[in-house]
C-alpha cells in the first residue's frame, strides 16, 4: 500500500532545527502518538525517528497488528523523521511501530521511544494515552520554590513503589497508585518527611531491575496504574506539602528487542562500538551522548516529568558511570577521549545542558547526581566550570559512617576519623546524605542488621546512627524500613515487615525518627545552613578515646544546637562540654529516652550552664552522656 498522507506535520521545521542541533527538550509533544481529529475524523498521528529505515509502518489493534496496513510517510528526510496519520485509531489501543532497515535486510517491531504509556509487562507494546488531567496542586507549585531551596529543610524518603506496602489480603500483588496516593501521604506527613524520592517510575520490562533498565522514558509504569493514576499521585502528595523527586536512569538502556536498542538496524541511540556502548556492570547500553538527536531525546525525557507531572525534582542516577570511558573497563576496553583522557566530554556536556535547561524552564526544582567519585563541582554553576547539579550525593559520608557504626564499640576510638573526616570536605559540595535502597540489599543487610551488639544494642545503634545523620550537615534520604528497624533485607518481590510496628523496640525507632524529623524541619540551626561552614563548629573532635563528638550547628539569625555524641554503652557522668552561651539549655532530644526504647539516662530536661571553661570557651555544661546515645541541646529562650 501507499504511505499515509500525513496531516500537517507536529515536526516543524523549528523542530528540525533544535533536533539536530541537540537543544530540543519538548520532543514528546510532537514525535510518538497523539490522538486528533483531522478533516472531522477521528484518529491518532504518529512519529518516530528512525533515520537508517527503509520503510515504516505502525501496527496496532486499530488494524489488526498487519505490518502493511499503515505504513508511514518519511516527512522530513534529513531527520529521518517518520509521520503518518491512522483514522479511527484511539486512546486505550496498542501498537508499535513496525521498522525494515536499510540495512541488512533487518526487521523488528519496536515499542515507541515516546509512548505516554506501556502494556503491562511483560507484554511490550506501547498504549494511546493522553495527558489531559485536572490538577489541584496549585497551591503547592506557587510555594514549592521555598520548599525545594537549598536552604529548607529537605528530608527525603526513598521509596520503591511496588514493595513500600501490599494489601495483606493480596500480597503478590503491588498496590496501584491511586490507593498508594493516600496511604503514602498519610505515612510521610505522620513522619515528617517533606519529599519523596521514588525509585524510576519509567517503564521497565524487568521488574527485578527496580527500574533501573527503563525502556519508557516517557512512560509510568503500568504496573500501578494509568498516566493519570500517576498524575493522581504526584497531586495527592503535592496537597498534603509532600514534595516529589524521581530517580531517572540517563546513563544505560536495556537491549530488549522491543526497546531503543539497535532500533532501526543500527546503534540509532547507544555507541556501536562496545567499548562506548556496552556497561559491562549492567550488560545494557550506554546512551551516545556525542549524537545531537540522542541528547534532545534524552534532555526531553528529564524535562517531560517536570512539565506534564509536575515533579519536583530529578535524582540523576550513576553519573559517574557516565563521566569516565574507563569505568568498569579494564585497560584497552575503553576508547580515550580526544585529548588522551578518560573523561566523556560528550556526557559532560550534556550534563551540563541538562542542568542548564531543568534550571532555566522550571528554576523551582533541583537536579540531585549520584556521583561517587572526586569529580570536582558537580554541585557548581555551569557557569562557573560546574557541572550544575542542585546537589550531589555525599557517598564518602555515607560509607564512612557506615563503616563506624559497624564496628563495635570497643574498636571505635580506632576508627574515630571516620566520623569526623567528612567536616573537611562537606562544604565542597552541596551534599545530601543518602541511605539508600544500595545499602540494603545484595547481602548487605539492612540497616538493622549492619550494626553490632545484642538487640538492645543494635537499636540504640539505630537510633544513635540516624540521630547524628540527622544533626549532620546535608540534606537527609533514608530508604524505607529504616525508620523503624526493619529487620529482613529489602525484598522487591513483599511488603516491607510493618507488623514489626508492634514490638517496642521498633516503634520506638520511629517515634525517634518522628521527632527527628520535627527538631529538623522546625530548627533553622539543622538545616539552613547545610552547604555553608558557617554552619557548623565543632566543640570537641579529638575524644577519640572515649568515641565521643560534639558540635554546634548554626542558623542564620543565631539560632544554636549543640549535639553531642557518645558511641560506647557506657553511661558517662558530669562529662564536661563548653558552649556559647550562658543560662539554661533545654536538652531538646535524647535517643535514650525511654519513649524511643532507650533506657532513660539523660539531663533532666535541660542543664544550667557554668563559669567553668572548657573547649576553649568560658562556661560549659556538665552533662550525663547516655550510652549509645546522642543529645541536641538548644539556649532556652
Amino acid at each position: 500500500m501507499p504511505p499515509l498522507q500525513p496531516s500537517a506535520s507536529r515536526f516543524s521545521d523549528l523542530d528540525l532545527h533544535l533536533f539536530r542541533e541537540g537543544s530540543h527538550t519538548r520532543l514528546y509533544e510532537c514525535l510518538g502518538a497523539h490522538p486528533r481529529v483531522r478533516d472531522g475524523v477521528a484518529g491518532c498521528h504518529f512519529a518516530v525517528w528512525a533515520p537508517n529505515a527503509h520503510a515504516v509502518s505502525v501496527i496496532g489493534d486499530f488494524n489488526g497488528w498487519h505490518r502493511h496496513t499503515h505504513w508511514l510517510r518519511r516527512s522530513h528526510a534529513d531527520a529521518g523523521v517518520w509521520e503518518g496519520f491512522v483514522p479511527g485509531a484511539t486512546r486505550g489501543e496498542r501498537y508499535k511501530f513496525h521498522i525494515e532497515s536499510a540495512i541488512g535486510g533487518y526487521k523488528v517491531d519496536k515499542a515507541d521511544p515516546f509512548a505516554f504509556c506501556a502494556e503491562e509487562a511483560p507484554a511490550t507494546a506501547s498504549v494511546i494515552a493522553t495527558l489531559d488531567y485536572a490538577w489541584g496542586d496549585a497551591d503547592w507549585m506557587a510555594r514549592r520554590k521555598t520548599a525545594n531551596a537549598l536552604d529548607a529543610p529537605l528530608s527525603v524518603y526513598e521509596v520503591h513503589l511496588g514493595s513500600w506496602r501490599r494489601s495483606p489480603e493480596h500480597p503478590e500483588r503491588p498496590l496501584g497508585y491511586r490507593e498508594l496516593a493516600w496511604q503514602l501521604a498519610d505515612y510521610c506527613v505522620d513522619m515528617g518527611f517533606t519529599h519523596v524520592e521514588l525509585l524510576p517510575v519509567m517503564e521497565h520490562p524487568f521488574y527485578g531491575s527496580w527500574g533501573y533498565q527503563t525502556t519508557g522514558y516517557f512512560a509510568p509504569t503500568a504496573r500501578h496504574g494509568s498516566p493519570q493514576d500517576f498524575m493522581f499521585l504526584v497531586d495527592h502528595l503535592h496537597q498534603r506539602g509532600i514534595g516529589v523527586i524521581l530517580d531517572w536512569v540517563p546513563s544505560h538502556f536495556p537491549n530488549d528487542e522491543h526497546g531503543l536498542a539497535y532500533f532501526d538496524g543500527t546503534a540509532l541511540y547507544e555507541h556501536a562500538d562496545p567499548r562506548q556502548g556496552y556497561h559491562p556492570e549492567w550488560s545494557s547500553q550506554i546512551f551516545n551522548y556525542g549524537r545531537h538527536e540522542v541528547r534532545a531525546f534524552l534532555l526531553s525525557s528529564a524535562l517531560f516529568w517536570l512539565d506534564k507531572y509536575h515533579v519536583d525534582g530529578l535524582r540523576v542516577d550513576a553519573v559517574a558511570s557516565m563521566l569516565y570511558l574507563d569505568y568498569a573497563r579494564q585497560p584497552g576496553e575503553w576508547i580515550p577521549n580526544e585529548h588522551g583522557g578518560r573523561e566523556n566530554l560528550a556526557a559532560i556536556q550534556f550534563l551540563r545542558q541538562l542542568n542548564e535547561a531543568v534550571y532555566r524552564d522550571f528554576p523551582d526544582t533541583q537536579t540531585i547526581a549520584e556521583e561517587s567519585t572526586a569529580w570536582p563541582m558537580v554541585s557548581r554553576p555551569t557557569w562557573l566550570g560546574g557541572l550544575g547539579f542542585g546537589m550531589k550525593w555525599n557517598m564518602g559520608w555515607m560509607h564512612d559512617t557506615l563503616g563506624y557504626f559497624a564496628q563495635d564499640p570497643i574498636h571505635r576510638k580506632y576508627h574515630h576519623d571516620r566520623l569526623t573526616f567528612g567536616i573537611w570536605y562537606a562544604f565542597q559540595e552541596n551534599f545530601m546524605l543518602p541511605l539508600s535502597h544500595d545499602e540494603v540489599v545484595h547481602g548487605k543487610g539492612s540497616l538493622l542488621g549492619k550494626l553490632p551488639g545484642d538487640e538492645w544494642r543494635r537499636f540504640a545503634n539505630l537510633r544513635l546512627l540516624l540521630g547524628q545523620m540527622w544533626a549532620h550537615p546535608g540534606k537527609k534520604l533514608l530508604f524505607m524500613g529504616g525508620e523503624f528497624g526493619q529487620y529482613a533485607e529489602w525484598n522487591h518481590d513483599k511488603s516491607l515487615d510493618w507488623h514489626l510496628l508492634q514490638y517496642p523496640l521498633h516503634a520506638g525507632v520511629q517515634r525517634w525518627l518522628r521527632d527527628l524529623n520535627a527538631c529538623y524541619r522546625s530548627r533553622p540551626a539543622l538545616h539552613a545552613r547545610d552547604f555553608d561552614s558557617a554552619g557548623f563548629e565543632w566543640v570537641d573532635c579529638h575524644a577519640g578515646d572515649e568515641s565521643v563528638l560534639s558540635y554546634l550547628r548554626r542558623g542564620p539569625h543565631g539560632e544554636t544546637m549543640l549535639v553531642v555524641v557518645n558511641a560506647t554503652p557506657v553511661v558517662r557522668e558530669n562529662y564536661r562540654i563548653g558552649v556559647p552561651a550562658e543560662g539554661y539549655w533545654r536538652e531538646t532530644l535524647n535517643s535514650d529516652a525511654p519513649i524511643y526504647g532507650g533506657s532513660g539516662q539523660g539531663n533532666g530536661g535541660g542543664v544550667q550552664a557554668e563559669d567553668q571553661p572548657c573547649h576553649g570557651r568560658p562556661r560549659s555544661l556538665s552533662l550525663t552522656l547516655p550510652p549509645l546515645g546522642v543529645l541536641f541541646f538548644e539556649p532556652a529562650d
